[in-house]
């Protein structure tokens, strides 16, 4: 493997725990690959996007996976307490994801999969949270370089 690759790989995997609810951080080896010239930016930006939203997709599949203990006393929520907070999801909660790049972003991505969010929806607003991080904070480190 070329060290090009081992460091794309070493960013996907960093930005892929990142998105994750485990306590990791991709900027500073985004930026240090960048500063470095490891490769390309936009090759960066898309191998940290794409792990930072495949990330993001584990958190909505044990999201919805949570739905199984649904009506037991491991469920944190009564079935009408859910049926409410179903409705302002649909109508509000869902742009929360545009947030997801965020610290706090990894629990939206976790109730999105408890809400149910179609699937096609929750990848589009993600997407376009984490590449735009990823975009901004290239040209961030452009603009200091």
């Amino acid at each position: 493997m070329t060290e090009t690759l081992a460091q794309l790989a070493g960013l996907f995997l960093a930005a892929f725990g990142a998105a994750t609810i485990l306590p990791f951080q991709s900027e500073l080896v985004f930026v240090a690959l960048q500063l470095r010239g490891a490769a390309g930016v936009g090759m960066l930006v898309v191998v940290a996007s794409i792990g930072n939203v495949l990330g993001a997709v584990v958190n909505y599949v044990l999201g919805a996976g949570a739905e199984r203990f649904r009506g037991s006393r491991w469920f944190p929520v009564t079935e009408r307490q859910l049926d409410r907070a179903q409705g302002w999801w649909a109508r509000w909660g869902v742009w929360t994801l545009l947030l997801s790049w965020a610290p706090f972003g990894d629990a939206f991505t976790v109730i999105a999969g408890i809400m149910r969010t179609r699937l096609w929806l929750f990848l589009v607003l993600v997407t376009v949270a984490k590449t735009g991080r990823y975009a901004l904070l290239a040209w961030g480190t452009a603009a200091a370089a």
